[in-house]
């Protein structure tokens, strides 16, 4: 089983010199390669000069996440993608629950590890934590990390299970899933993309499993932090995005007629405190789904709709109303 470890960079020079030497270190197993989103900084000619067993795949342009690991694909030879950001530092031997795991769980096509924050290493990080779910109205979480509530990490995770979605932060993807998906969708430029690539895998039939014996650190936000109303913009489009293409056609129409009043609240939210540019990166996602509503439409696929995608009805009422951000309180086995 041969895995490639693959890190997507942007202008990343700190970050690899700090991060790029633990996944050489922790990896001896792997292809390791650096697939370049046309930086500008010496990113390519750092890696170059220090770490020669490094592969380097220039992309032409700055594609953002989907189209940047796209590109990349096409020139990586292995059986297994690790798909890791350019934040994360990776332990020792994180690399065989993993490949365990695929061995003995034929019908695993993703595979995420722990995530852990990096600053506060006994904590769950924001993306990823334990494993990713969405509720009715499609909303992400993970078992860890409800909102902006994050679980310390008491052991409490470290089992194997099926998940709905694994992050982008760090994700092992079967080759020939990857493709037969024909990998990210490239107009979601970045953000809630593994989501639906984990969406459109379940409604496939594959599945998709976390591994808690495998733990990464991630620092997040180095792109965009959660204060950043890019990030909002791109997040509240993307979601129903995922909706539109991912849900039975009735369904559909109706997660995203609640979702688009949910979201005004969201934005009158943001507009009582004071955080105007978050108020109208909402009104500008909104304006974008609807121009490219036909758009995404249009790529919903002849396939068997996953019915049972969600794992509770609400994480809104729950967390906002009943104070619940334990994720083994919210979701009962």
């Amino acid at each position: 089983m041969k895995i490639a470890v693959v890190i997507l960079n942007w202008n990343g020079e700190v970050l690899l010199e700090r991060y790029l030497p633990s996944v050489i270190n922790y990896s001896p197993d792997a292809d390791i390669y650096v697939a370049d989103n046309a930086s500008t900084d010496g990113s390519v000619a750092l890696v170059k000069a220090n770490y020669p067993t490094v592969k380097i795949i220039q992309n032409t342009e700055n594609g953002g996440f989907a189209k940047g690991y796209n590109d990349a694909m096409v020139d990586v030879d292995a059986d297994i993608y690790c798909l890791l950001n350019s934040d994360v530092e990776v332990t020792p031997n994180w690399l065989t629950p993993i490949i365990d795991a695929f061995a003995t769980i034929p019908e695993a096509a993703i595979i995420q590890p722990k995530i852990l924050d990096l600053l506060k290493k006994d904590h769950f990080e924001y993306a990823g934590a334990a494993g990713g779910f969405i509720d009715q109205l499609g909303y992400p979480f993970c078992r860890g990390r409800v909102f902006q509530t994050l679980e310390k990490d008491e052991g409490q995770y470290d089992d194997v299970r099926e998940i709905f979605w694994a992050t982008g932060a760090c994700m092992f993807i079967k080759k020939e899933v990857f493709h037969e998906l024909k990998g990210f969708d490239e107009d979601y430029f970045a953000h809630q993309e593994e989501v639906d690539l984990c969406w459109r895998a379940k409604n496939h039939g594959y599945k998709i499993f976390y591994v808690g014996s495998s733990s990464v650190y991630h620092l997040g936000g180095s792109t965009l932090s959660n204060m950043n109303p890019k990030k909002t913009y791109l997040n509240f489009r993307n979601t129903l995005f995922s909706i539109t293409k991912n849900l039975p056609r009735r369904k559909a129409f109706i997660i995203i007629f609640l979702r688009l009043l949910l979201d005004g609240i969201a934005a009158i939210r943001f507009l009582f405190q004071l955080r105007f540019k978050h108020f109208f990166a909402i009104f500008r996602a909104h304006l974008s789904f609807y121009r490219q509503f036909r758009k995404m439409y249009k790529k919903r696929e002849k396939t068997q709709f996953l019915r049972n995608y969600y794992a509770t009805k609400s994480i809104v009422w729950s967390y906002f109303v009943h104070r619940i951000s334990n994720f083994n309180i919210l979701v009962k086995d």
